[in-house]
Order: structure tokens, then C-alpha cells, then sequence
């Protein structure tokens, strides 16, 4: 009898041991997860992001990346980016204001760079300048800001996500041929001919136009009429890089007083159309489908 009070009593004391283990084990697991919670919020604070384009802010935003300021634009940002500070034009931004936010990282893009390195870089502010010339050179980009981040799944995702609808089209293209086309950059006051190089030379080869002016390796060249009319393109293309309004007029007057333009085949057969800015920028952005969409009714209608 006492034999079995003394099992009794060991085996009593030993659910107990396991009974505090638990409890002790399970107060240290929610103190892990505490602490781990906190870290990462600690991490993700500690980044001051200013998204120095439009592009760039709405990038950051599929990728779930909060910003301290954005560029000053007309077009609606991502609700996520509501009542931040505004640091001015994007391609001119108030320094003053980059500065006394203590940003950790100032993301812009490359076409920018020979305008506002040097300036921050006085400043001691650091920046990154994100090369989006193409579709191939913005999805690296997304990459490796998924990686810099911590958002590698949502930027597989945005990347996925755009690059089944350029196959899409790129499929469609495929079996059919392709027109010839001159692409005109135009600023206010001149015009550039864009190359295959160029964001929006890459567009026109993925939707399986052939750019008159392959070979080249530069983004942009100087125009050539004479030299153009050779080329014999079947589609024009003209893009404006800023207030496109005055852009278009300048086009216009242009093919209106250079007799040289009465000679394009592809004006006699009213094959000429002014791209919307919002689409077809000088560099890459995420509505590549639609841009590329366009390009499809364009081509082969």
C-alpha cells in the first residue's frame, strides 16, 4: 500500500513538471514572437524611403513599401501615399525639403541622374538611381528592390503578373508582320528620333513593329528628314516628353511647314499618331500592357 502511495505521489509530481514546462515553454514562444514582431517593425521603420517619380511610388506601392514623400504630379498616387510630403518635380525636386526629411534612401531613375547626383550628393543624401530604359532593365529593378526590402514574394508576383500579358501579345505578334516604324520624341521646341534601344523602341519590338532606326546604340538621335523619308517607314509615332499640349501643336505645325513630311508615305496614308505621355514616357512603367494594347490596334488594324 505504501509502495503504491509513493508511485502515486512520483507520478503526480512529474504531470506537474510537465504541466509548468508547458506553461514556461509557452510564455517563451509568445515572448519570441513578441520580439520577433517588433524587429521587424523596427527594421521596416527605420526605412525613410522618398519615391523621387511617379513610377517609382507606384512600384513601392505593389510592392506594400511605405514612403515618407513623393514627387508633386497631377495624376491620383496610391491611396497609401495620401497626405505625405510632396518634394516638388520630379526632374527638379526641392532639395531643401529632400534634405530635412533624413531619408534613408532616395530612389529616382537613371535618366535623371546626370541632373540630381551631384546635388545630393552635397547634400549627403543617399540615393539610388533605378535604371527603367526597358521591360527587362524595370523588372530587374523590382527584383532587387524586393530583395533590399524584404518584399521578394510581392515582387515575383508584379513581375509575373505583367510579363503574362506581354507574352500574351508577344505571342499574337508573332505571327504576323510587323510594320515599320519611325518614332519621334518631341520636347517643347524640338524632336528627337527614338532608337530600339529606347523604352518606347522596346515597346514597338515586343508588339512586333521594326524600328527604321535599328542598329543604333543610342536611346535618341537627332533628326534627319531626308535621311527619315529613306527609311520609309509605314507608321509614325510621335510621343511627348512634357507639356504634350504644346508638344502636338509643335508637331503639327512642323508636318504642316516642312515639305519634306508631305513626302512620307505613311502621311498620305494618314498612318501618324500622337501617343498619350501617360503610356508611352521616356522610361518604363507598369502600364506596359496597356501601352502595348495600344500598339497591337495600331499596327494591325
Amino acid at each position: 500500500m505504501q509502495k503504491k502511495w509513493k508511485i502515486l505521489i512520483l507520478f503526480t509530481s512529474l504531470v506537474a513538471m510537465f504541466v509548468i514546462a508547458g506553461c514556461s515553454g509557452g510564455d517563451d514562444s509568445e515572448k519570441m514572437d513578441a520580439s520577433l514582431e517588433k524587429k521587424e517593425t523596427t527594421e521596416e521603420s527605420e526605412h525613410r524611403i522618398v519615391a523621387g517619380t511617379v513610377v517609382i511610388a507606384e512600384i513601392l506601392d505593389k510592392l506594400e513599401i511605405d514612403a515618407i514623400a513623393v514627387p508633386e504630379t497631377e495624376k491620383e498616387l496610391p491611396t497609401r501615399f495620401d497626405g505625405l510630403t510632396s518634394i516638388g518635380n520630379a526632374m527638379e525636386p526641392d532639395m531643401e525639403i529632400v534634405k530635412s526629411l533624413n531619408p534613408t534612401d532616395v530612389l529616382s531613375v537613371s535618366t535623371l541622374e546626370y541632373d540630381l547626383k551631384d546635388k545630393l550628393e552635397q547634400l549627403k543624401v543617399p540615393v539610388n538611381f533605378l535604371n527603367f530604359q526597358s521591360v527587362d532593365a524595370m523588372f530587374d529593378e523590382i527584383k532587387t528592390l524586393g530583395e533590399r526590402y524584404d518584399r521578394n514574394v510581392q515582387a515575383e508576383e508584379l513581375i509575373a503578373s505583367l510579363q503574362k500579358n506581354i507574352d500574351a501579345v508577344q505571342t499574337v505578334a508573332a505571327n504576323k508582320e510587323g510594320p515599320r516604324v519611325l518614332i519621334l520624341l518631341g520636347i517643347p521646341g524640338s524632336y528627337l528620333v527614338a532608337t530600339e534601344n529606347s523604352y518606347a523602341g522596346d515597346l514597338v519590338k515586343r508588339a512586333g513593329g521594326i524600328n527604321v532606326m535599328e542598329g543604333q546604340d543610342a536611346e535618341y538621335l537627332s533628326s534627319n528628314t531626308e535621311y527619315l523619308h529613306n527609311s520609309n517607314p509605314d507608321i509614325i509615332l510621335r510621343l511627348s516628353h512634357g507639356m504634350p499640349d504644346e508638344v502636338v501643336k509643335m508637331f503639327d505645325e512642323e508636318f504642316k511647314t516642312n515639305d519634306v513630311w508631305k513626302h512620307f508615305s505613311a502621311v498620305q496614308n494618314g498612318k501618324v499618331y500622337d501617343l498619350e505621355e501617360e503610356l508611352f514616357g521616356t522610361t518604363a512603367s507598369l502600364q506596359v500592357p496597356q501601352a502595348l494594347g495600344q500598339l497591337m490596334e495600331i499596327f494591325y488594324r
